[in-house]
């Protein structure tokens, strides 16, 4: 997302680490998960490029834009996941699961959304009502940011799970991770394509 420099953001160069991984240890498969506007990112030669060297690899690859409100997180947040196999095992993308815990829900109160906007990498404080405010919303007439533990629920974490950092580094950290659900049902049609193999 960020700068939208693809391949002339030196973090966009680290896809090709990725690709001298994957012929190093040659793994049955892999999953990688990026944001959605790596599909149409430069009229889509970006996206071209990647799925190229991924097969050159040696992968059969397949992907699909999956979003977390489709996981039972209430979190847009689309993704495009991208799956590869050293062999053509059939494979398919997990079915939806219905929405079972909404925004109200997490925040405790009467929300203005059903669903959350996509939890961002930039930490928090966009002032409420701006274009790209995606941690605070109305709640029983009241304006709140979001707590870790509200975020950590948003992206499918465990209660549990620990940030030993401040509230700002651990919103980034969320913002930067995956959606638990979503990987975690992808990685399991992944693990079944490979026992049937």
């Amino acid at each position: 997302m960020g700068l939208q420099k693809g391949f002339e953001d030196p973090r966009g160069k680290l896809f090709f680490e990725i690709i001298r991984i994957l012929k190093a240890k040659q793994p049955k498969a892999f999953l990688l998960e990026n944001v959605r506007n790596l599909v149409s990112h430069d009229g889509g030669k970006t996206f071209a490029t990647i799925l190229t060297a991924l097969q050159d690899a040696g992968y059969y690859v397949r992907y699909k834009v999956l979003k977390a409100c489709d996981y039972s997180l209430p979190q847009y947040r689309p993704r495009v996941y991208i799956v590869g196999f050293r062999e053509n095992v059939p494979f398919d993308f997990p079915e939806p699961i219905p929405l079972a815990l909404t925004l109200s829900d997490v925040l405790k109160g009467n929300c203005e959304r059903e669903i959350a906007y996509t939890l961002l990498a930039n930490g928090q404080g966009t002032p409420y009502g701006k274009k790209r405010c995606y941690d605070g919303y109305n709640v029983d007439g009241e304006i709140r940011r979001l707590s870790v533990s509200e975020a950590k629920q948003l992206m499918g974490f465990p209660e549990s799970f620990v940030f030993p950092v401040s509230k700002t580094q651990a919103m980034k950290q969320l913002g930067n991770g995956v959606a638990v659900p979503v990987v975690r049902a992808i990685a399991e049609n992944i693990i079944n394509s490979l026992d049937k193999f």
